[in-house]
């Protein structure tokens, strides 16, 4: 039987430390460190609680510039490490347009519409609008690409990163995996992104394409 984390209302806050922890540690970030620690350390003791204390005794003792080169080398560097959800299962095809524009269907419809230059399925913007949405509007939209979520669990476990602990909050919050979950991440890993050859249009709907000049 799945756990009733969606219930616990300490997940919004949970989501929210995640989505803050998985962004590029920027200056503004690097700063904040020791306050998004503290929010960690007064969480209800949880499995999803304990796993961001651990990863934040790592990242707020870590220096600096060591903490960029690493999130660079796991993130930027290793496509089955990526943040981009939709990726996992679509890749380069036409169809990741359409579940792209789906996901920024639901955050309009939630009262949430995405602003800036990130696409919707960057799981940050994916958690940031869990820890905000109406109840079990978030975790509903987390299961959905939960299969992915394993996949990149599994990736970062691999490549022994303490990143792993904040994906492991992430996924302590939805229970336990389903079969079928399990099976399609299994499947996921052996076939790897998807990719799409035939013709020129763009791979999203143009209204969801970030601006050609946005960076990080």
């Amino acid at each position: 039987m799945r756990s009733l984390g969606r219930r616990r209302p300490e997940n919004r806050t949970i989501y929210k430390l995640c989505s803050l922890m998985l962004c590029y540690p920027d200056e503004e970030l690097l700063v904040a460190r020791s306050e998004l620690s503290a929010a960690a350390r007064q969480l209800p003791r949880s499995p999803a609680a304990e796993s961001l204390q651990r990863f934040c005794r790592w990242w707020t003792e870590e220096d600096p510039l060591a903490l960029q080169q690493h999130y660079v080398e796991i993130f930027d560097l290793h496509k089955r490490c990526g943040l981009y959800l939709t990726f996992y299962g679509e890749g380069d095809r036409r169809q990741r347009g359409l579940v792209l524009l789906r996901l920024k269907r639901l955050y309009r419809a939630a009262g949430l519409p995405l602003e800036g230059a990130e696409l919707p399925d960057y799981l940050p913007v994916m958690l940031e609008f869990a820890s905000a949405a109406p109840d079990g509007h978030g975790e509903g939209m987390l299961r959905e690409h939960r299969a992915a979520l394993e996949l990149l669990a599994s990736s970062l476990r691999n490549r022994g990163t303490p990143y792993i602990d904040v994906v492991e909050a992430v996924t302590a919050t939805l229970g336990e995996v389903s079969p079928r979950e399990r099976a399609r991440a299994l499947a996921l890993a052996a076939a790897g992104p998807p990719s799409e050859q035939v013709g020129l249009e763009p791979l999203v709907p143009p209204e969801i394409m970030p601006p050609a000049q946005a960076q990080r």
